[in-house]
């Protein structure tokens, strides 16, 4: 069973323990007030292992990818200009 943090309309904090399916407490523990309201807390999320997966935002594989295909393109652009300038001295 959950343990709930409910706060009153004079500032008291008190827990209650039970089931999800249970009624709001009518009044405060410490005051008696009524309207209480429940306190919600953010999670925690804690990522662990290598990353994300494939089809996230990782690591950037497709990143690797395109350098790798703009590495070669930047290299084979190199190798025609000299190709060209070849041709061009023995004609």
């Amino acid at each position: 069973m959950p343990i709930y943090e409910y706060r009153c309309p004079n500032g008291h904090v008190f827990e209650v323990l039970q089931r999800m399916s249970d009624a709001q407490p009518e009044g405060c523990e410490v005051c008696g007030k009524g309207s209480l309201e429940r306190v919600l807390h953010p999670v925690a999320i804690h990522y662990k292992g290598s990353g994300f997966y494939a089809t996230d935002y990782g690591r950037g594989s497709r990143h690797q990818v395109k350098e790798a295909a703009s590495d070669s393109g930047g290299e084979s652009a190199k190798s025609e200009s000299k190709k060209e300038s070849s041709k061009s001295a023995s004609d």
